[in-house]
């Protein structure tokens, strides 16, 4: 499946809040959500925009329509920099307000969304997630591997010079998260033509499937990326990368970062490169980005962040570390 481009709204100046609250309700519209969504969505969004208002200090929207077929939803990611919720449970409750008001703003978001958590730190700020689902009885089963995609444009551009895509096979799961050369439409047509040739790349190996793309891409500008296959069967990792994607290991005690090769997909790359390989008995969760976000991004800086959705995790990195000055991509991938 490809990945989504999340659109960024800046939530931080109430008259264009309207806007941003017709913007996102179009793009829901033209995917097919019907009338009855569109109008819980309209209160989503308003309630976030109200409690940014009130409460926090930067705020953001993200929104992106994503899915397989027939399990399309809609996710909103209200990132803030205010001064955290102590309890938010309590405050996913109707009638529960930090300030005079009736308190219904965080408990209509609940009602309304088929799937709705808060992520938060005293001091540091609040990450709200909420998804609504096209058709709420298809919702994603359950899978082996959980993965969780963030990609941002560069402010100004239209669409990413970011991106990836990810396959399931009966052996293997394989994932490309790649980074187009420059930002804007040349270094997205980059991204478009590596993941047309990672679909049809019949390889296992990580390397093997560098060098398909890199033969398959050389009219484009190129792109750094990596690629990174899990076998079910041996329960093994296995991952390269050529270019500046940063790439972490994760267990709940430790992290361990890989180093990728020197080189541009579709133009040089080494003659000589090896997969690494790693258990998944040891490092259960991978997390990579792009050069979007500065490179000593720190993951274990979020305490109890592991045990919500995976997005919280892109979203806490792409709060803290997004340079705002390229476009911007997490990925976050989880072995059960």
């Amino acid at each position: 499946m490809d990945n989504a481009t999340h659109t960024s709204y800046c939530a931080e100046d109430r008259s264009y809040f309207s806007l941003l609250k017709k913007d996102i309700n179009r793009k829901a519209a033209e995917a097919g959500f019907d009338s009855k969504k569109l109008s819980e969505l309209d209160i989503i969004v308003a309630e976030m925009t109200s409690n940014l208002l009130k409460h926090a200090d930067k705020g953001e929207l993200l929104m992106c329509i994503t899915g397989e077929a027939g399990q399309e939803y809609l996710e909103l990611i209200c990132i803030d920099s205010g001064p955290g919720i102590s309890d938010p449970e309590r405050m996913k409750l109707d009638g529960v307000s930090t300030t005079s008001t009736s308190g219904n703003g965080l408990g209509s978001i609940k009602r309304l969304s088929d799937y709705f958590e808060i992520y938060s730190i005293k001091g540091w700020g609040t990450i709200l997630l909420c998804r609504i689902y096209k058709s709420p009885e298809d919702r994603v089963k359950p899978k082996k591997i959980d993965i969780r995609f963030l990609v941002v444009a560069k402010p100004g551009e239209t669409v990413s010079g970011d991106g990836g895509m990810f396959i399931h096979t009966p052996d293997h799961f394989k994932l490309l998260v790649a980074d187009g050369l420059g930002h804007g439409p040349e270094a997205h047509k980059a991204i478009v033509e590596a993941r047309e040739a990672f679909k049809i790349c019949k390889n296992d190996d990580p390397v093997d499937i560098i060098r398909f793309l890199h033969q398959s891409i050389k009219k484009t500008r190129g792109a750094v990326g990596t690629v990174v296959v899990y076998d079910f069967k041996r329960k093994i990792w296995k991952i390269a990368g050529v270019g500046n994607i940063t790439t972490g290991m994760m267990n709940y005690q430790s992290v361990r970062n890989l180093m990728s090769y020197n080189g541009i997909i579709g133009h040089n790359i080494p003659n000589t490169m090896s997969s690494q390989e790693i258990s998944s008995d040891d490092f259960h969760q991978i997390t990579l980005c792009s050069d979007g976000l500065k490179t000593r991004w720190d993951s274990t800086k979020y305490p109890g962040i592991h045990k919500y959705d995976l997005s919280f995790l892109a979203a806490a990195l792409y709060k803290d570390y997004g340079r705002r000055t390229d476009d911007m991509s997490v990925v976050v991938c989880n072995v059960h």
